[in-house]
């Protein structure tokens, strides 16, 4: 028998995942996941600790969940209760339970009939209070407590930020004087004489190991608790290398100050200073990590702060404020002037300017009326507005946004592949390295051998950092991507980021991505001693009766202009030639210039005006008033009127710029010419522009596509990159990597300026992490010392450890201040 259809579909589970530290930590838990059958791609990125797992039959999330657990990274679940209203019987536990269950994210739910009490366990990022509420009410049960607060955490890296902060400043405090009495009695000699004839050096360093073992039990026991389960499992990782690290120092200086006749004479120092500020060093690096890497989301954190915690809703004739939760699709809602709409909607009634620049970048409101669509996070102008919903929840566009932009946070790029290799390895070899350092220094090192071999080998351990190097990628794709979406660029695929850089083509779609995609009317050239106020409103009125798309550009160009349409009769439709009628008794005849000619009508110089017209493209019609030539006029779909600047950038960046239309040729040259295109494929079918983009992209390399329309989606999935203007259809919207929010062209501008100054600030933390690793860590080997007699401190080691991963994603959030490369106007 086959299996259900509902099985083996593809899922997407999206978790928080406990306990990773660096690169090697990413690669371990993937792999884990990776190995359960039926899971056909697993990612976890390590600066938002979000793992992204891509499932079907046999695979489970809770075989995900063990998989994960059992590596040492467990999904972090939170619980979520819901009163519910309307349970009478098992079978409501049961429905409820059902329901609840199938909402992706939700681990394990229990109904309690007795108290109305639904408790839901869900994988911490998966699932939220609101989707929850949607599953009961969508049944017939309703939720009494959906104000209630949310399973997710606003802010995880704030939260972590806190309590590594607790722990850092009792380190540090405790730290202080074993320092200054150690290191300070090795620098000044005043001290060391001071400590030697008060308390005794013995005291001194019992007091040291006191205050030192502390340190390794209180602040610094995260690096015992996770790094020696991770060497039992044979899967070290950073926290390992800290715990052997530190606790080599805190042995060896144990022995010394208990037991010194085990060592060599002239070898029984003591470091417990060392592994003190290790400790002390790397919760510093560690807050100031947690404190940069909340900043990287906070691109999403803004867009989330968009929508409003309630809305006005009237439900059967009455109006009440309630949480954003809990409006539904068809609830009428009233928006006073300043306030932000709640969710997407249709206007029913009113009239006012919004402002849509978070969500599409202009900076210009927009007139809505009756009829209008209105988007959720925008701002209401001075004007009233009552509208319905028609999208609340995960189907609203600023959700939909929010979405988009955490899977481009999430993916792996290209170049990660070579992070991931070496990642893999990286702590063993770390280790192996250590050993070697200790040895080669026992062997051949001058006495007290014993001691800098200990030096030598804890700060080799020490100053590794697979940290540096899992976070390069990820925190600059978190930020850039961020960047992207407050300019209206949103990735709906991450590695377009990186595809995009190798694009050498340009290719455009022309109606309404390169032009407005609707007819105007662009010139009205009238003949001698006519003007436009007496003539328009007769021609208007006229093409008022017909329903061609021609004519109601110009009904409405007079219309805009406030003007008053006369009273037409014995309205004609000439099928192929164009119109008459009659206006206060004087015949008007407007059409082709064969019409004209039909007509025994002489143009004169509007006909050389009409020929001028077509050749910019544009379709010339001329209007004849009882017999006599009025009139020229051109209707066409203009040009954006960002088009041309765009072009011209996307010139200057070395890139070539094809149009690819299903439009006439004369029409698609006429424009081409004018914008500076260079290459222009016309009338041409859906899969006449695949073919195109496939002779382009073997011609000249990789290609990117822009469109809008239904018949550009083959297309944008063909290109390299697709990059959908976010004004067009869905499903061109969904073919596409790339949406551009504002609908025009200087999106795609910032698309590529976006995409390279990603790449290159990606390339910089790569060449920082594998730099800092390959240039220091034989220096912390004592590569110096046989040259200038200079060893690296333990102490040194862990603050250089600690400020590598600072600076990488440090540099990652410079690119928060990526300007448009053109400018909204």
């Amino acid at each position: 028998m086959p299996l259900d259809s509902t099985l083996t579909s593809p899922k997407t589970l999206r978790f928080q995942v406990g306990g990773l530290s660096c690169a090697g930590c990413v690669g371990r838990s993937q792999k884990a996941m990776a190995a359960i059958g039926g899971v056909a791609e697993a990612g976890v990125n390590l600066a938002t600790g979000q793992a992204t797992v891509e499932y079907s039959f046999p695979a489970t999330p809770e075989l995900i969940r063990a998989a994960t657990a059992k590596a040492g990274y467990p999904a972090e679940m939170a619980d979520i209760s819901l009163d519910v209203a309307g349970a009478t019987c098992a079978s409501c536990v049961l429905r409820i339970e059902t329901a609840l269950n199938a909402v992706p994210g939700v681990a394990e739910s229990a109904m309690n009939l007795a108290n109305g009490r639904a408790k839901v366990t869900v994988y911490s990022g998966a699932a939220s209070r609101a989707d929850l509420v949607r599953a009961v009410e969508g049944i017939g049960y309703s939720v009494e407590n959906t104000g209630a607060g949310d399973a997710t955490p606003k802010d995880r890296h704030a939260e972590t930020a806190a309590a590594v902060w607790s722990s850092l400043i009792l380190a540090a405090i405790l730290t202080l004087p074993v320092f200054v009495v150690e290191m300070g009695g090795h620098i000044f000699p005043a001290i060391h004489n001071l400590v030697a004839n008060s308390i005794g050096m013995q005291t001194s360093h019992m007091l040291q190991f006191i205050l030192t073992t502390i340190i390794l039990v209180g602040p610094g026991r995260t690096f015992f608790t996770k790094g020696f389960p991770a060497l039992i499992r044979r899967a070290p990782d950073m926290n390992s290398l800290v715990a052997l690290g530190a606790s080599a120092a805190w042995a060896y200086s144990t022995i010394a100050t208990f037991a010194p006749t085990i060592l060599p004479e002239g070898s029984r120092n003591v470091y417990f200073e060392s592994a003190a500020v290790i400790v002390t060093l790397i919760l510093l690096g560690r807050y100031l990590e947690a404190r940069a890497k909340g900043r990287t989301g906070d691109a999403i954190k803004g867009l989330l702060a968009l929508a409003p915690e309630t809305a006005t809703v009237e439900r059967d004739g009455k109006t009440s404020t309630m949480p954003l939760e809990a409006v539904r699709t068809g609830d009428i809602i009233h928006i006073k002037p300043g306030e932000r709409l709640a969710v997407d909607g249709s206007v029913v009634s009113g009239n006012s300017f919004i402002d849509e620049s978070m969500i599409t970048g202009e900076p210009i409101p927009v007139e809505k009326t009756k009829g209008d669509g209105v988007t959720g996070g925008t701002i209401n102008g001075t004007g009233a507005l009552t509208y319905t919903a028609t999208a609340v929840g995960r189907d609203t566009m600023l959700a939909r946004i929010v979405t988009m932009v955490e899977d481009a946070q999430g993916t792996k790029l290209p170049i990660q592949g070579l992070v991931d290799k070496i990642t893999a390895w990286f702590v063993p070899a770390v280790m192996v390295l250590a050993t070697l350092t200790v040895i080669t220094w026992l062997t051949f090192g001058p006495d007290p051998a014993l001691s800098f071999a200990l030096v030598a080998g804890v700060a080799v351990l020490i100053i590794a950092c697979p940290c540096a190097m899992g976070l390069a990628t990820p925190t600059s794709i978190m930020v850039g991507t961020g960047r992207g979406a407050e300019l209206g660029v949103l990735f709906r695929r991450g590695d377009a980021l990186q595809t995009l850089q190798d694009v050498k083509v340009v290719a455009l779609d022309k109606t309404g991505t390169l032009t407005a995609g609707h007819p105007e009317l662009t010139d009205l050239i009238l003949a001698a001693g006519l003007n436009e106020t007496s003539i328009l409103p007769i021609l208007a009125a006229v093409e008022n009766q017909s329903e061609h798309p021609i004519a109601r550009a110009i009904t409405v160009a007079a219309t805009e202009k406030g003007m008053n349409l006369p009273k037409v009769t014995d309205f004609k439709s000439l099928t192929g030639n164009g119109v008459q009628a009659k206006v206060d008794k004087k015949l008007v005849l407007i059409g082709a210039d064969r019409l004209m000619a039909a007509q025994d009508i002489e143009l004169g110089a509007l006909a050389g005006a009409g020929v001028a017209l077509g050749k910019l493209g544009k379709t010339p019609l001329y209007a004849a008033i009882d017999g006599v030539a009025v009139a020229a006029i051109a209707v066409s779909d203009p040009i954006k009127p960002t088009s041309k600047a765009a072009i011209d950038a996307l010139h200057a960046q070395g890139l070539m710029v094809a149009m690819l239309t299903g439009d006439n040729a004369a029409t698609a040259r006429a424009i081409a010419d004018q914008l500076g295109i260079d290459y222009v494929v016309a009338e041409v079918l859906p899969k006449g522009k695949v073919d195109a983009i496939t002779s382009l992209r073997e011609a000249h390399g990789k290609i990117a596509f822009v469109g809008d329309g239904i018949n550009d989606a083959p297309a944008l999935a063909q290109a390299d990159v697709g990059l959908a203007v976010g004004t067009g259809t869905d499903i061109a919207i969904e073919a596409a990597d790339v949406v551009l929010m504002s609908g025009d062209l200087r999106g795609v501008v910032n698309a590529f300026e976006i995409s390279r100054r990603t790449m290159t600030n990606i390339r910089q933390n790569l060449f920082w992490a594998f730099g800092y690793n390959v240039v220091l860590i034989p220096i912390a080997a004592g590569a110096l010392y046989p040259f200038f007699g200079l060893l690296l401190s333990p102490a040194l080691a862990a603050g250089a450890m600690a400020m590598s991963s600072v600076f990488v994603v440090t540099n990652a959030l410079r690119l928060r201040f990526i300007k448009p490369a053109l400018e909204a106007k």
